[in-house]
């Protein structure tokens, strides 16, 4: 098809001078973008104040503005409100290339070997803060589950100092950058508002904290493996060290990313477990089963709990955490019979996605089956894209399941819980830019009594090694992202430089690699891998 012949996105009525639809819109975003779908299909027009702003819903339509190249869908533009926090010239504010290369300098924190090493700081973390709770009592889940996040992800990604000796302090921090993103940032994030100077504060003392720990540590021998020491060590392409100013706004853009989304994923999976008792029965099962009442929760056992993997990627399908995606058009954009022209945004919606009955049969129940191999609803990688797609698919992806995973082989086994309201009380807040459950979030909890006794049975992988046929191995490199699963996996097969490139070492493999292959498949988080007798 020529180009001559591509059309206009189709434009939805209701426009209001000046401000566009920005009240519908507001008020309730994820309603207003399902409306949009309805009337006007998978490539639709709105506009938000003078901002003409294309949604872009469905498998195919997704996967265009995933997998469209920076040069043509730049996030920079779209996301000018994180800029005071992250600062100038970090992430989102730097040129494309620069800014590709501070994300892969986040990468190895996130790889296999480093997480391995996060089981016992986040248990920690979910013993400590039960240690005041006694046999029974009432709390707010949201409240618990921010705090919870935040000493986790600062304590795994960050390090000690900021967990231990400065936890009081970065807390409150970190409280006062978060607050700053409102809404009216995206257009206007420098009005002389309280809000914003509270958060140009916070952003200044951030860096005075950082300056100070890495003047400390550049004294001792000791090496640390987290973020914040890779991040010392890094350096561009050319060379250059990172300063303590792109330090800061990359270590915040690390804990946003751990902490944001988590904690209200983690207090919806509780909430739709206690929604669904037969489905809570079954996941307290699976962990009396592996872990007992005292077997230690590792990276290897969170790997063998599919029933709660499969209710944490339930809730991620229906309350993803962020339900607009956004891009600036650098240069004309063309998906299925439109053209986008240059200067318009376009929007990815996870949460309109997520709700499409072809995609996702009856799209509003709960049901955790749809992830079991024999129907494996979450194989479109472009309709359920909870933690998005393609290039910019988020890296911390592995490390949010498996911090929600431990959470919960935690408090399941220690607590029963029952919601204080009625359930249907308990609904999304579409106010906030991270979606979240509404507040107050109380839940009532009372102590079990569990018996120690042996674990359940190991998980089989891949009893099809035995056949006798070779393999066939497909990388899509577009999803890859360095993350170096597969290389523990399957050494003979993968291997992972240092800069997260991934150089395919045995295309086809033989038959007894099988199990190898299949466990790399199955333990890639970016799903970029795939394995076919």
């Amino acid at each position: 098809m020529g180009y001559s012949l591509y059309q206009e996105p189709p434009r939805f009525p209701g426009a209001l001078p000046l401000v566009g639809h920005i009240f519908d819109f507001g008020k309730n975003p994820h309603a207003f973008m399902m409306r949009l779908r309805q009337a006007l299909g998978d490539v639709a027009e709105f506009k938000l104040f003078h901002q003409k702003m294309v949604l872009l819903t469905g498998s195919e339509a997704s996967e265009a503005f995933y997998r469209a190249p920076d040069e043509v869908l730049d996030q920079g533009p779209a996301y000018k409100l994180m800029t005071p926090i992250f600062g100038h010239g970090v992430v989102f504010d730097a040129p494309i290339g620069k800014k590709n290369q501070q994300l892969q300098m986040l990468m190895p924190a996130l790889r296999d070997k480093p997480m391995r090493t996060y089981s016992d700081l986040i248990v920690g973390e979910v013993e400590g803060m039960l240690k005041g709770w006694g046999d029974a009592g009432q709390f707010d889940l949201l409240e618990f589950t921010k705090e919870l996040t935040i000493y986790t992800s600062s304590h795994c990604l960050l390090g000690s100092e900021f967990r231990h000796e400065l936890s009081g302090e970065f807390a409150r921090v970190y409280h006062d950058l978060e607050q700053s993103i409102k809404p009216i940032a995206y257009v206007f994030p420098n009005l002389p508002l309280p809000v914003f100077r509270r958060r140009d504060r916070a952003r200044s003392r951030l860096h005075g904290m950082v300056e100070q720990i890495m003047a400390r540590r550049a004294r001792t021998a000791e090496k640390s493996t987290n973020v914040f020491q890779m991040l010392i060590d890094a350096r561009y392409e050319d060379g250059g060290k990172l300063s303590a100013h792109e330090i800061t706004g990359m270590l915040t853009a690390a804990i946003f990313a751990g902490h944001h989304t988590s904690s209200g994923t983690a207090a919806w999976v509780l909430i739709e477990l206690l929604r669904h008792p037969e489905e809570l029965r079954k996941v307290v099962a699976e962990i009396d089963g592996r872990f007992g009442a005292d077997r230690e929760v590792n990276f290897e056992s969170l790997r063998q709990v599919p029933r709660l993997e499969n209710v944490v990627k339930e809730v991620l399908r229906l309350h993803p955490p962020l339900i607009l995606l956004m891009r600036k058009v650098m240069r004309d954009f063309y998906v299925q019979d439109y053209r986008i022209k240059a200067g318009k945004f376009v929007c990815a919606a996870p949460s309109v996605t997520h709700r499409i009955p072809e995609l996702f049969p009856e799209p509003d129940r709960f049901d955790p089956g749809r992830y079991n191999p024999e129907r494996a609803e979450d194989k479109n990688l472009f309709g359920w894209q909870a933690f998005g797609g393609g290039r910019h698919k988020c890296s911390g992806n592995a490390f949010a399941l498996f911090q929600i995973k431990a959470i919960f082989c935690v408090l399941l086994r220690r607590y029963e819980f029952e919601l204080v309201n009625p359930p249907e009380s308990y609904r999304d807040d579409y106010r906030k830019m991270v979606v979240e459950p509404g507040s107050p979030c109380l839940v009532r909890f009372r102590r079990r009594t569990l018996r120690s006794k042996a674990a359940g049975r190991s998980l089989d992988i891949g009893r099809n090694a035995t056949t006798g046929q070779a393999l066939r191995i497909r990388v899509d490199l577009d999803l890859c992202k360095g993350h170096a699963n597969c290389m523990a996996e399957a050494p003979e097969i993968f291997q992972v430089d240092d800069q997260g490139r991934l150089t395919l070492l045995a295309e086809n493999p033989p038959a007894e690699l099988t199990e190898k292959a299949k466990a790399a498949e199955k333990y890639c988080p970016a799903r970029a891998i795939k394995v076919v007798d």
